[in-house]
């Protein structure tokens, strides 16, 4: 089992930047990501990596603002810009116990953490 704790959750203005941090209990040698559900709806996928960085994917809402990156085996973090009142939503962290490639497919992760609150106001 791997337990993931995610940090870095704030409530900023529209426009501003938050960096979110994830750090798993061993290492994960396998694709991580991060996940957010907003009030309402269904929890989607942000961002993933692969194993080594190679790869990502970003949902289309968010490319061009966010950034994810792998700082070692088990750190994952998510760089956030230009926010927007609609990136308003808790942020998880996820990684799979096997495969490389950065899948946005929830059923694929099996590790979660608790999720980290960003609330953007207008």
């Amino acid at each position: 089992q791997v337990q993931m704790v995610e940090s870095g959750g704030d409530s900023v203005q529209a426009g501003g930047s938050l960096r979110l941090s994830c750090v798993a209990s061993r290492n994960t040698p396998a694709s991580m990501g991060w996940f957010r559900q907003a009030p309402g709806k269904e929890r989607e996928g942000v961002a993933t990596i692969s194993t080594y960085g190679g790869s990502t994917y970003y949902a289309d809402s968010v490319k061009g603002r966010f950034t994810i990156s792998r700082d070692n085996a088990n750190t994952l973090s998510l760089q956030m810009n230009s926010l927007k009142p609609e990136d308003t939503a808790m942020y998880y962290c996820a990684a799979r116990s096997g495969g490389g490639y950065c899948s946005a497919l929830e059923s694929e992760y099996n590790f979660w953490g608790q999720g980290t609150q960003v609330t953007v106001s207008s």
